[in-house]
């Protein structure tokens, strides 16, 4: 029985010097993998751009959509480089409308459609 428990501990302490090393007073991983991009082939660019095409196409349809302010191109950019990582899946939903409602507090409707329109 005691030998039973010594290997239990053994185990349990060796699977914890096996744990990542988490620095808390730093910025998280996933803060850090939430703002890196990465750049989509021709190809995968394309059927991201046909997507948003066919997103956007919706628009006039719902009359509760209410149009996001875009109007300098770092937010056009930032907008865009937000929507590919969704598309990606290089984010989730949740770090999306997170990321979206902290610029555009206002619009969580239309942070929503876009959502729905990838259908993820």
């Amino acid at each position: 029985m005691n030998r039973k428990i010594y290997l239990m501990t053994l185990i349990g302490l060796s699977m914890t010097a096996c744990t990542p090393n988490m620095n808390l007073s730093g910025p998280s991983s996933s803060a850090t993998k939430q703002h890196r991009i990465e750049q989509p082939t021709p190809e995968k660019l394309e059927r991201y751009q046909q997507k948003m095409m066919e997103v956007a196409s919706r628009i006039p349809n719902d009359p509760k959509y209410n149009r996001i302010a875009l109007d300098t191109p770092e937010k056009k950019e930032w907008f865009k480089n937000l929507t590919y990582r969704l598309w990606d899946r290089q984010i989730t939903r949740y770090d999306f409308m997170s990321e979206g409602l902290s610029k555009y507090p206002i619009h969580r409707y239309e942070f929503e459609f876009v959502i729905r329109g990838f259908n993820l």
